[in-house]
């Protein structure tokens, strides 16, 4: 089974292409369902962010899995297929290893190393196993892929550097210190929490306002804030100067209207589609940073070396996991082949009580257990050679050359692929 990765992010479609891509777990669970029930694809897992959109599956054929996935995403989004597939980067094989633990690394985000995209990673994987859409082919991906992003995080300085997007904006906006400042965080999503720990730990107080009151006072309370109903938003604004809005989906959509008698200066916006209207910033003094030009303006912060360092642990996990991948995919023809010498173990063994009737049962069995330790012998290095050949070289098919040279039924080795 081999994978394959359909990408469209902020490296390769504009914003409205993303904004109508954007996805929630149940549009995120329909989609798994839809791909999933090609003859071509067995598993498939979704991970849809701000800035991307992207689909992993487990494949019997490249092109027809990939006609697949352009298909119902296109069909997902309301898209043309040829206006999406121009707008796609597609991986396989250890190319999509690759682009997956760089994804989950934080070295394929805007901002290099930002932590909030292995939690999205984690959120993908939990739906896709909810689903059933995830076997062993897709879960060790993403397990090593988690555990990838984490020593990320944790072993290199891009990754101890804390970024996120919202940070990145603030820091574009020069807030750096918001002591004394009032900001509002609209929404109590994931973002949101980013948005409202961001602020509060630069030292500014903190209001949550969302739809749903409950998520916004378990928010506020976690950063020392405080939590109001959507409904009175406009009143909150009138206390605020700095707004952070990461609904997305929920509808909201700021004017300048809704600014203009208020004391908001800066405002980041990071929903997908946009929260605030791009016309707010023709009042006086007031700055907006939202996705769109967080993206194509503003370089990341992060430097070559640590940029470098990241990479190279993640080109020695992909190496590592491939090498592991090519030794598995050989183990099956292994296995069938010491199945093989156990059948002929045993046919011999049979003949002989047919010949030599009168042995006794304990010299049958040395003789029996002599048999055996020849052919474990005969086969120990040769399988040992070949699984080492097969995890370090893709040149050459040794499950094949073994079945080839065994004369091994491939109904055998396919019995032991069986879960």
């Amino acid at each position: 089974m081999n994978v394959l990765v359909v990408s469209v992010s902020h490296r390769t479609a504009p914003m409205h292409i993303l904004s109508a891509l954007a996805m929630d777990a149940a549009e995120s669970a329909k989609l798994l369902d839809a791909v999933t029930q090609s003859e071509f694809i067995a598993e498939a897992l979704v991970l849809s962010t701000c800035n991307r959109t992207e689909v992993y599956v487990a494949s019997t054929r490249f092109h027809g899995g990939l006609e697949v996935i352009v298909t119902e995403l296109a069909a997902m989004a309301g898209l043309a297929e040829s206006d999406l597939s121009d707008h796609c980067s597609v991986f396989y094989e250890e190319a999509a290893v690759q682009h997956g633990f760089m994804v989950a690394g934080g070295l394929d985000s805007a901002v290099a190393g930002e932590h909030q995209i292995l939690g999205q990673v984690r959120k993908a994987l939990t739906v896709a196993q909810g689903e059933g859409t995830i076997g062993t082919t897709l879960n060790a991906l993403f397990q090593q892929a988690l555990r990838v992003g984490k020593r990320v995080q944790t072993e290199t300085s891009i990754g101890s550097a804390g970024r996120s997007l919202v940070s990145a904006a603030a820091d574009v906006l020069g807030l750096d210190d918001l002591t004394g400042r009032s900001v509002t965080v609209v929404g109590a999503g994931s973002m949101a929490a980013v948005a409202a720990h961001t602020a509060a730990d630069r030292g500014a107080d903190v209001t949550v306002v969302n739809r749903t009151f409950a998520k916004a006072e378990r928010l506020a309370e976690i950063v020392g804030g405080s939590a109001r109903p959507m409904d009175v938003l406009p009143s909150v604004l009138a206390s605020t100067d700095v707004l952070m809005s990461c609904t997305g989906a929920l509808g909201v959509h700021l004017m300048p209207e809704d600014i203009a008698a208020t004391p908001v200066r800066e405002i980041i916006d990071l929903g997908l589609p946009p929260d605030v209207s791009v016309d707010v910033e023709q009042l006086p003094g007031v700055r907006l940073m939202n996705l769109d030009r967080l993206v194509s303006e503003h370089a990341d912060p992060a430097t070559e070396a640590q940029v470098e360092s990241a990479n190279q642990l993640v080109r020695q996990e992909v190496s590592d996991f491939v090498a592991l991948r090519r030794a598995a995919a050989v183990t099956p023809t292994v296995v069938a082949l010491r199945s093989l010498g156990n059948n002929v173990l045993e046919l011999e063994h049979q003949r002989l009580r047919q010949r030599l009737p009168g042995l006794e049962d304990a010299q049958y069995e040395e003789i029996r257990q002599s048999m055996r330790r020849v052919i474990e012998k005969l086969l120990h290095q040769p399988t040992v050679n070949v699984k080492k050949a097969a995890a370090s070289s893709t040149d050459y098919d040794y499950a094949r050359a073994l079945r080839d040279l065994f004369a091994l039924d491939q109904a055998l080795v396919d019995a032991v692929r069986e879960p």
